[in-house]
């Protein structure tokens, strides 16, 4: 009997996928996920209920489309494939039909920068990728280049991608575009929100950067505006 490759990584993604639902950015079966291993990544099965979801339903597939496996992969791997191809920076692909999220995409509007928060999908924006039908190729292509320098892309009348370079960041920024989707479109009951300048974001995301790594958020912080340990 041929031991399960990559143990860890199948219970990992089974774990993530039932906290995706259980923090309300996805439901059912929808969505799906994907995790670079070496030669290619795991990826969900098709049509399987997470809660009945086991290690040995977990999908290996190649970068050539092949796989292994007793279920069949995710109708979306297309676009898992082509990510992880396209993006050697990251590890994890994330797509849910989070309602905020999919509320926005119905109207191909993307999230723009009403709040520096937006920083944290890598741009000035969340962009909305054109429509096309869920599994195909046109819509992997389209996710690709929506994605393009950017962490997170909705994709119209579908739902949401983000990607990171772990399960958990996967996740937090899955959250993270729900909120911000969910404020961008209460936002508009009051008229059409204030927009942040690119030059306002690019500070953001290297105050963020900098903070990421234990660094102060501003480089040339004077002493009595950096918070210092208190001395035993």
């Amino acid at each position: 009997m041929t031991s399960l490759t990559h143990p860890a990584q199948r219970r990992a993604i089974i774990d993530t996928c039932l906290a995706m639902n259980g923090a309300g950015v996805n439901q059912g079966a929808s969505g799906n996920l994907s995790v670079r291993v070496a030669g290619g990544f795991l990826i969900t099965p098709s049509s399987l209920p997470y809660d009945e979801t086991t290690p040995e339903d977990i999908v290996e597939m190649g970068f050539d489309g092949t796989y292994v496996g007793r279920r069949r992969p995710s109708s979306e791997w297309r676009f898992h494939r082509d990510i992880l191809k396209a993006r050697p920076d990251v590890d994890v692909v994330l797509h849910t039909h989070s309602t905020f999220a999919t509320a926005l995409a119905v109207h191909g509007r993307g999230i723009p920068s009403f709040h520096y928060m937006v920083a944290l999908a890598g741009g000035d924006s969340i962009r909305c990728a054109p429509y096309a039908t869920f599994g195909s190729q046109e819509l992997s292509d389209h996710a690709v280049m929506a994605l393009e320098g950017r962490l997170a892309c909705l994709l119209a009348n579908h739902g949401m991608i983000v990607l990171g370079q772990t399960l958990k960041g996967a996740l937090a920024l899955a959250v993270e575009v729900e909120t911000l989707a969910r404020q961008y479109l209460h936002a508009h009951l009051l008229g059409e929100p204030v927009i942040l300048p690119p030059d306002e974001i690019a500070r953001v995301a290297e105050k963020m950067r900098r903070m990421k790594y234990g660094l102060p958020p501003d480089e040339d912080a004077a002493p009595d505006d950096t918070a210092r340990p208190r001395e035993a």
